[in-house]
């Protein structure tokens, strides 16, 4: 399978496929901003999966202050959003509210929510992304579903590509299992960031790696196209997701 030369034109194949793998559990295929940390101690995701088994397509950005308080923002209801897995990680509830992603570029785009923030994000291939990419691209179906599989390649591919410590598998703070198939990397070059009317500052890791239940957040900018997998929703198990770390306690099989 060829690789795509340039982000934009990897999510506007991903937008027009449409395509999730098979499976009963919840699914989602799309492209993401796994995670960018700034030096003023603020931390910023972003998701946009236009294929879903649960909701329909849906945007997503992620928010941590610099005291570590998460604030999860979407187009779609907390049940059909990042909420779903992540809720009970913060006291703040999830907040549905429009939010855009525009391309000036192939390679650069700006992702805005009215009001509240502009985020403008350059990306960047280079030859550690393109082996990643590589592998990604040549890995079975089957090596993607299998979670030692998916442990041996967060060991290797997190020291390969300056992230710190990386998981593609394990449990949500909400109790969902969870299982991220990475098949397209892009670096972030460069980023500038303005919330509720404050310049987030300079690209910097945090002191300290964060983490969402085993979720790692990359202490470098990395761009993905790839699927995630995540356990159904089962309410004798699992956190609702209008729920927050204030409200409930986590609860398990």
């Amino acid at each position: 399978m060829t690789t795509i030369s340039t982000p934009q034109h990897a999510v506007r194949a991903v937008t027009a496929q449409r395509t999730l793998p098979a499976g009963t559990d919840d699914r989602v295929h799309g492209f993401g901003i796994m995670g960018l940390p700034f030096g003023s101690g603020h931390y910023l995701a972003y998701r946009y999966f236009p294929a879903s088994s649960f909701s329909p397509a849906y945007r997503s950005v992620w928010h941590r202050d610099p005291d570590g308080r998460w604030t999860f923002y979407a187009t779609t209801p907390a049940e059909q959003s990042c909420a779903r897995y992540f809720s009970s990680a913060t006291t703040v509830p999830a907040v549905e509210c429009t939010i855009s992603m525009a391309w000036t570029d192939p390679w650069s785009l700006v992702i805005g929510i009215p009001g509240l923030l502009r985020w403008t994000v350059g990306m960047t291939s280079t030859p550690t992304t393109r082996a990643v990419s590589r592998l990604g691209h040549a890995l079975p179906e089957w090596a993607w579903a299998s979670r030692p599989v998916l442990a041996a390649m967060g060991r290797v591919a997190g020291p390969l590509l300056g992230t710190g410590e990386m998981r593609l598998s394990g449990i949500v703070p909400n109790g969902q299992g969870f299982r991220v198939a990475p098949r397209q990397i892009w670096a972030v070059g460069d980023s500038r960031a303005v919330l509720h009317g404050a310049d987030l500052g300079a690209v910097a890791s945090l002191s300290a790696q964060e983490r969402l239940g085993d979720f790692r957040l990359p202490q470098r900018g990395l761009c993905v196209i790839g699927t995630a997998r995540f356990d159904g929703f089962d309410p004798n198990c699992h956190i609702s997701a209008r729920h927050t770390a204030s409200t409930e306690p986590r609860t398990a099989c």
